[in-house]
């Protein structure tokens, strides 16, 4: 892997706490990206677990921005040229 492409870091939304009125959650730093992150992405677990990408079974929710890192990643480490395939289109919305 080159060195110019850091892995990609997951982010997911924060618990919503009900005794502040579920204001503004935020996001925080996951465990890893879903399984359904990174078939959208192209990738299968062990393939990612290759690439030293974290990856958390338990979660199921698929967010385009851990997606649209996931792409820009293997964009940056050229990994879809070496597979022959395009890059997958993100939906930002």
């Amino acid at each position: 892997m080159s060195n110019e492409a850091s892995l990609p870091r997951p982010l997911v939304k924060k618990p919503r706490l009900i005794k502040h009125g579920g204001i503004d959650r935020g996001l925080r730093e996951g465990r890893g990206f879903s399984i359904p992150e990174l078939k959208a992405a192209g990738l299968t677990v062990k393939e990612a677990r290759d690439l030293r990408i974290r990856v958390d079974k338990y979660r199921k929710t698929a967010y385009p921005w851990n997606i649209k890192a996931l792409v820009d990643f293997l964009t940056k480490i050229k990994w879809y040229e070496r597979k022959g395939v395009k890059p997958p289109e993100v939906k930002t919305s």
